[in-house]
């Protein structure tokens, strides 16, 4: 069965654009999303959990379907565990076609590319910052308002709130220095 899947957006967002391509490929149901929101895709999560062996779930556009690279990676996976496929009709997406490497690997790499870079950048930012005696991270709190918040703590005279106020010292703050 082929399921089409629509969810509004800013050049959509009544859908009629999607409906119109889901219904020239022959998607015999058509399933819309009431909100255009990456969160609370009911219709997504239904749609997702009814697909049977053989189904293929048919988009206009690959962002309608997923809301990052990692999610998308989750639903193909999802999808590809239930025996069912998808087509992205924009991209020229169809995991039905068997032929090369498989869409679903090629996303995966993507996203271990991603990750890659990002951590790579973040590491060498931290290098170059710690060359130049930039410290990473929160700045220290100042010992004596440690000590002048685990004093007013330790006296049960004033609240959280208080100490707070008084010393800048958070509550999470204060009980990890306690801990120690």
């Amino acid at each position: 069965m082929l399921i089409g899947y629509m969810r509004p957006y800013g050049e959509d967002f009544k859908c009629e654009e999607q409906r119109e391509n889901l219904e020239k490929v022959g998607c015999s149901t058509i399933i819309i999303e009431e909100h255009s929101s990456a969160k609370r895709r009911t219709e997504l999560i239904n749609m997702i959990s009814n697909l049977n062996k053989g189904d293929k779930i048919v988009v206009t556009k690959l962002f309608v379907l997923a809301d990052s690279t990692r999610h998308l990676v989750e639903l193909l996976d999802v999808i590809n565990e239930k025996g069912a496929y998808f087509q992205s009709i924009t991209e020229g997406i169809d995991t039905s076609c068997t032929t090369g490497y498989g869409f679903t690997d090629i996303v995966k790499h993507l996203v271990r590319f991603q990750s890659d870079v990002i951590s790579e950048k973040t590491k060498q930012g931290l290098d170059e910052a710690k060359q130049k005696g930039i410290a990473a991270g929160r700045p220290k709190k100042s010992d004596e308002n440690v000590k002048r918040a685990i004093n007013m703590y330790q006296s049960k005279k004033y609240s959280l709130e208080e100490i707070r106020n008084e010393t800048g010292i958070s509550k999470s703050t204060l009980y990890r220095y306690l801990e120690n």
